[in-house]
Order: structure tokens, then sequence, then C-alpha cells
């Protein structure tokens, strides 16, 4: 009876994993969609060359390809830290979830918009890199409204 009882606990745990990382990739990449039209709207030089010129592209197609890539790497890092610690209870709760993920919206700010984007920039070379930090209420603004969707998503997906 033990044995039955360690080896259904693996298999949930193993499953809630499985589980964590996809929802994470599909409330990411919802997340992405609806910042990327922000940007588009908003910040159109930033999805069309900024981000592009990161992988030394240029173009509208090459920044939202590489801006759904990012989404769907940030979502998995947002279950991976849920999913990791002492959150994944709050996880499961919608209003909770979307708390996290506004928070988490801003620290991807932070990390990725505001210091490692602009030193990337320079160290490429692109003419019209920021300097560091590089504080842009609209760029927070589309980052928290990311957060918000995937937070709000994840335990949606997730528990279907």
């Amino acid at each position: 009876m033990a044995t039955e009882t360690t080896t259904e606990s693996v298999t949930d745990v193993s499953n809630y994993r499985e589980n964590a990382w996809q929802s994470g990739v599909l409330s990411g990449l919802i997340a992405g969609a609806v910042m990327g039209v922000m940007l588009t709207m908003q910040m159109r030089p930033v999805i069309e060359h900024a981000i592009p010129a990161l992988w030394g592209l240029d173009g509208g197609a090459a920044g939202w390809t590489i801006h759904m890539i990012n989404s769907a790497i940030f979502g998995v890092l947002f279950a991976a830290m849920v999913s990791l610690t002492g959150l994944r209870s709050s996880a499961d709760s919608v209003g909770k979830s979307t708390a996290i993920g506004i928070g988490y919206g801003v620290l991807v700010w932070v990390v990725a918009a505001v210091i490692v984007m602009p030193i990337w920039l320079q160290a490429v070379g692109f003419p019209m890199a920021p300097s560091v930090p590089n504080i842009s209420m609209q760029s927070l603004m589309g980052h928290v409204v990311f957060g918000l969707v995937l937070g709000a998503l994840y335990p949606v997906i997730r528990n279907r």
C-alpha cells in the first residue's frame, strides 16, 4: 500500500509539473500576443527594429517572432516560479495568480527591458540603443499587461 501511495504522489507531482510548464507556454503566448499588439500600436519601432536587432535582424515579422518566443520562455519561467516555491497554492486562484503575474511583469520589465535590453542593444551596435536604465512607462504598462494576462490565464489553463 505504501508503494502505491508513493507511486501516485510521484505521478501527481510529475503530471503537475508537466501541466504547469505547458500552461506557462500557452499563457505566455497569449499574454505575449496581447502585449505585442500594444507594442505594435504604441511602440512600433521597438517591435520592428529594437527587438529584432538583438539578434541582428530587422522588421516586424522578426520582431514579432522573437517577442513571441520570449513570451513563451517567460511563461515557462513564471510556471517554474509558482510551481517550485511557496506560491504554488496561490497560483490556483485566478485573483492571487493575477496579482503574482502583475508583480512578475514588473520584475521582467526591470530585468529585461530596463537593464538587459539596452546593454544588449549597445553591445550589438544598434544605433538607437537607449541608455541604462531604460525607464519607459509605456514599456512598463506593456509588461504589467503581459503579467496580468499571464497570471490570470495560468490557473485557468492549468486546471482545465
